[in-house]
């Protein structure tokens, strides 16, 4: 039985979408099991889901909490990438480096500290 030229495409799309899936977790599994403060954050995370399952957090107060926890790894993760990159392109100092490296760990900040108002403003509440 022959493949039409449909098919075909589809069966192409379907392997590209597997690689690239693929792709993707190693990326993650690689930030988890190389860098230090993903497993931080990760632990930060665990931490906080289960103060909200101990607090019966509202449905949309997990939301926040969700995306927080999300938001924080996905930045370090960001972070991860160009310091990387950055590294690999220049071996001797560079003021441009720094400062890439600088503002990408920035973002990791900002979204932490975001993250941390989230939960303060969710859990401190439920304390009193």
């Amino acid at each position: 039985m022959r493949m039409d030229s449909k098919d075909r495409v589809k069966a192409t799309a379907n392997r590209r979408f597997r690689k690239s899936f693929i792709h993707a977790v190693t990326g993650v599994k690689t930030a988890i099991l190389e860098e230090r403060h993903m497993r931080v954050h990760i632990t930060a995370g665990m931490i906080v889901v289960i103060c909200g399952v101990f607090f019966k957090v509202t449905k949309i107060e997990w939301l926040f909490l969700l995306f927080s926890i999300f938001n924080v790894l996905t930045f370090e993760m960001i972070n991860t990438a160009i310091e990387r990159a950055v590294d690999v392109a220049t071996e001797e100092f560079h003021p441009y480096a720094k400062k890439a490296k600088d503002v990408a760990a920035g973002a990791v900040l900002l979204a932490s500290i975001c993250s941390a108002v989230v939960g303060l403003i969710i859990f401190v509440p439920k304390l009193f």
